[in-house]
């Protein structure tokens, strides 16, 4: 069974590109991250504020484009995020 999850490309006000991802993010999904990730050039914002769920597949499709990522999570991913290092990698945000 797929998990649920939504991604909407944008950008910002000044130009920056932003990926919104609502949903869980797992090994059934993170192929469609992946996809837009390296199909989106330069820095990028990534809004997973209304990701209630990032496992190990989903996570490591976020560690080879951590030196052009900022990340804004859920407070429940900024665990995960630390335990993994990747907040070390990247400028991370909690949106609570």
């Amino acid at each position: 069974m797929t998990t649920p999850l939504t991604l909407t490309p944008g950008r910002r006000p000044d130009g920056v590109a932003v990926l919104t991802a609502v949903g869980e993010i797992d090994m059934s999904n993170a192929a469609d991250l992946v996809a837009l990730l390296d199909s989106t050039p330069g820095p990028l914002v990534l809004d997973f504020s209304a990701v209630e769920y990032l496992d190990s597949a989903g996570l490591s499709v976020l560690f080879p484009h951590a030196d052009r990522i900022e990340l804004i999570s859920n407070p429940l991913l900024d665990p995960v995020l630390t335990v993994s290092g990747l907040s070390d990698l990247t400028t991370t945000h909690s949106a609570g």
